[in-house]
């Protein structure tokens, strides 16, 4: 069993910026894809960004141009760069990680951004 731990969530103002960190770890794993997820109040989740393990990351439209995404495989670490907030982008942001062989899904317990106008 894999667990994710998020921290960096926090509150600024429009414009400001935040470092969401999720660390995984666990006994004898090797994770393949990774991502962030968002859910705001009354949405769906939905995805921020994502990376496999060795390939470029890949943002959605709403992350383009504002946010980093970046992976550490030794350390099992991902981390969300996040520049030019606005208060569309409040939301828990979730770490979501798959095992290497594809089968299972891991989540962390989320961290809250807010972002006040």
């Amino acid at each position: 069993q894999v667990q994710l731990v998020e921290s960096g969530g926090g509150q600024v103002q429009s414009g400001g910026s935040l470092r969401l960190s999720c660390v995984a770890s666990g006994r004898d794993f090797r994770l393949g894809t990774m991502a962030w997820y968002r859910q705001a109040p009354g949405k769906q989740r939905e995805l921020v960004a994502s990376t496999t393990r060795d390939g470029p990351p890949n943002y959605t439209n709403a992350a383009k141009g504002r946010f980093t995404l970046s992976r550490d495989n030794a350390k099992d670490t991902l981390v969300l760069e996040m520049n030019s907030l606005e208060p569309e982008d409040t939301a828990v942001y979730f770490c979501n990680a798959n095992p290497w062989t594809g089968i299972g899904d891991y989540w962390g317990q989320g961290t809250q951004v807010t972002v006040s106008s």
